[in-house]
């Protein structure tokens, strides 16, 4: 039964366009290499929150006019909605004035 055979399909192949992965890693065993030779300075892997605290701030106008105005209703405004609100439901529920 060769004439009825299902092909088995092609296998995944990702190709990154983005990055080059060769030059990654000759630079990172150039890098190396200067670090054992004592040309280069030991690189600092350590990870500082602080360091990128407010900067999506500073790259969004909208973020920028929020944080200066800071929030417009403010908590008992909200609650005295929410009550208004509530009593507005019950007349309506109850059908009575």
């Amino acid at each position: 039964m060769g004439m009825f055979s299902t092909r088995q399909p092609r296998k995944f192949r990702r190709v990154s366009i983005y990055t080059d992965e060769r030059k990654e890693k000759l630079q990172k065993l150039v890098e190396q290499a200067k670090r054992e030779n004592g040309e280069a300075l030991p690189e600092d892997n350590t990870y500082h929150t602080d360091k990128f605290k407010g900067t999506f701030i500073n790259f969004t106008p909208r973020a920028q006019r929020y944080k200066e105005n800071g929030a417009k209703i403010g908590w008992p405004l909200a609650a005295i909605l929410i009550v208004v609100l509530l009593i507005i439901w019950r007349f309506i529920m109850t059908g009575t004035r």
